[in-house]
Parts: structure tokens; C-alpha cells; sequence
């Protein structure tokens, strides 16, 4: 449960109250707790693969780094500079509304929200682990030099298998699913990663057809699609370590089959080898 609270903390720093609708020195303010994301995330991902640790180098550098350095200077102008040819009060802000429902920064800070949450679920396993052991050593060792092995159980690193692989395997799942749902969600919202440079606007209260002109169309573009990369990657390197670990699953079976097999060939030879003495 405290872990729990902590994570839920974590989440809503990362989304401080606005004082201006339109500022996105809020959003991305030093107050969101990326480092503290960060730190949580390593925490679990100590007992990952090479791949997982991969895949949390890219969410950090080419997503976190990202957007935090450079989204100001890209979307701090999203609707102030978002101009429509009439004088029609109101027609602007509908019209913005309707091609900007979602703004991309919100978007893609929940994505990243969302898809950093299933390693909760590897953080929840491991802390289940830690309390069982230290539990164990409790009745076992008392508190004679318990200690050290407190702090040998806080830096273990658990094999994936049984549990925890089953743990490791739905929050690669759960990962691939949020990616694939906000990049959906990102395309077709904004009907494709490509910013036009005019839209077309009759929404009410404008007086008939009116043209908008969307600030740095090229420069949002742009970083659109680089997202939308790191993205792609990310969900690559999810179905790799996915594939990754059910191969090793599955050679792990396989080899325990072999053994199985052997010990029974073994406890066959024994017996006939046994039955053979007596009756000598």
C-alpha cells in the first residue's frame, strides 16, 4: 500500500495545476517529477532483460529528454498564434477547439504515464518477494545479522520465472497495448502525424467558411513524427524482449524435459543394474 501511495503521488506531480491555460512552462515546469519517474523505474527495471534496459534508455532520452527541452519552444505558442481571417468573437477559440481537441504535450505526457505504469506491476511483484524473504529470514535467522541480509535482499536481482516471468510478460503486453492505443489515438485525432499549414473552419459562431493558420506547421511536424518514431521503437524492442523471454521459456522446458528424461533413464539403469546383482 505505500508503494501504491508513492506511485500515485509520482503520477499526479507530473501534472501540476495550471496557472495559464495556454503557458506550457507549467506543464513541463522543473516541478514534474521526471527524475523521480526515473528513479522508480530503474528500481524495477534492475530485475529486467538487456532489452528492458534498452527500452528504458530510449523512453528517457529520445521521449523524456525530448519533450521536456524541446516542447516549449516548439507548442508554447499552440493557440496564441493560431489566427483565423475574421473578426467573429469566439470563431478562433471553436476553431481551434476543433482541430486541437487534445493538446499533443497532454497527450504524450500520459502515453508516457501509461506505459511506465505496467512496470508497477514488476515493482509490486519484487516488493511481494522482498517482504516474503525478509519475513522468512525473520524466523529463521531472528534478528541476528539481519541487516546484511536485508540489504543483500534490497540488491538481488530475481530470475525471470514463474511468476515473476508471468508478471514481466503481462506488463510487456500491457506496454505494447498503450503504445498502440495513443499512437492510435494520436492519428486519428489529428488525422495523420503531418501538420497542414491551412485548415478550413465553419464551426459556429463563425460567420461562413473561414481560414486558419497553424504557427511553425514544418517544426511540428517534425517533431510529430519523431515522436511517433521513439514511439515505434519503443513498442520493437517490447515485442523483442517479449519473443526474447518465451523463447527462453521455452528452452528452459525443453532442457528440464531432457533432464527429466535422463534421471528417468538414469533410475531405469539403477534398477536394472540393482535387479542384475540380486540375481547373481
Amino acid at each position: 500500500l505505500p508503494f501504491l501511495c508513492r506511485w500515485a503521488s509520482l503520477v499526479l506531480s507530473l501534472f501540476p495545476p495550471y496557472k495559464h491555460s495556454h503557458s506550457l512552462v507549467t506543464v513541463l515546469s522543473p516541478r514534474m517529477s521526471w527524475p523521480a519517474l526515473y528513479a522508480q523505474l530503474v528500481g524495477a527495471n534492475r530485475h529486467s532483460t538487456s532489452l528492458g534496459k534498452t527500452w528504458l534508455s530510449v523512453l528517457f532520452i529520445f521521449r523524456v529528454m525530448v519533450l521536456v527541452v524541446a516542447a516549449e519552444s516548439v507548442w508554447g505558442d499552440e493557440q496564441s498564434d493560431f489566427t483565423c481571417n475574421t473578426l467573429q468573437p469566439g470563431c478562433e477559440n471553436v476553431c481551434y477547439d476543433q482541430f486541437f481537441p487534445v493538446s499533443h504535450i497532454r497527450l504524450w505526457c500520459l502515453q508516457l504515464v501509461f506505459v511506465s505504469a505496467p512496470t508497477l506491476l514488476v515493482a509490486m511483484y519484487v516488493a511481494y518477494r522482498n517482504h516474503r524473504d525478509k519475513r522468512k529470514l525473520l524466523q529463521v535467522c531472528g534478528t541476528k545479522g539481519l541487516d546484511e541480509e536485508l540489504e543483500t535482499l534490497k540488491k538481488r536481482r530475481l530470475p525471470i520465472t514463474g511468476a515473476l516471468w508471468w508478471t514481466y510478460a503481462c506488463s510487456l503486453v500491457f506496454r505494447l497495448l498503450f503504445e498502440a492505443g495513443f499512437m492510435y489515438a494520436l492519428y486519428v485525432v489529428y488525422d495523420g502525424f503531418q501538420m497542414p499549414r491551412l485548415v478550413q473552419c465553419d464551426q459556429w459562431p463563425c460567420p461562413n467558411l473561414v481560414d486558419c493558420f497553424i504557427s511553425r506547421p514544418t517544426e511540428k511536424t517534425i517533431f510529430t513524427v519523431f515522436m511517433a518514431t521513439a514511439s515505434s521503437i519503443c513498442m520493437v524492442l517490447n515485442v523483442a524482449e517479449l519473443v526474447y523471454l518465451v523463447a527462453k521459456a521455452v528452452n528452459r522446458g525443453l532442457c528440464d524435459q531432457r533432464e527429466r528424461k535422463s534421471c528417468s533413464k538414469e533410475r531405469m539403469r539403477n534398477r536394472t543394474n540393482q535387479r542384475s546383482l540380486v540375481s547373481t
